[in-house]
């Protein structure tokens, strides 16, 4: 899928779990990080794909078949 080797390991995994409809801190909590980290992944994610919003990073990772790790 297009962009999807821009992103890093970090990034796609992050990318995943915006997915799932949980906001950043609630992914945070999740992951044991700060909110500001999850903020900063999902940024630089949205740059690398040229998203405009969360809903476009949703599709994107539906497409991709990208899903957080259990």
């Amino acid at each position: 899928m297009e962009g999807l080797a821009t992103l890093t390991p970090r990034e796609r995994e992050l990318v995943a779990w915006v997915a799932t409809g949980m906001s950043n801190e609630e992914i945070a909590g999740e992951l044991v990080i700060s909110p500001d980290t999850v903020r900063t992944h999902v940024s630089r994610a949205m740059v690398k794909l040229r998203a405009r919003d969360r809903a476009q990073l949703v599709v994107f990772a539906m497409r991709a078949g990208l899903t957080p790790p259990t």
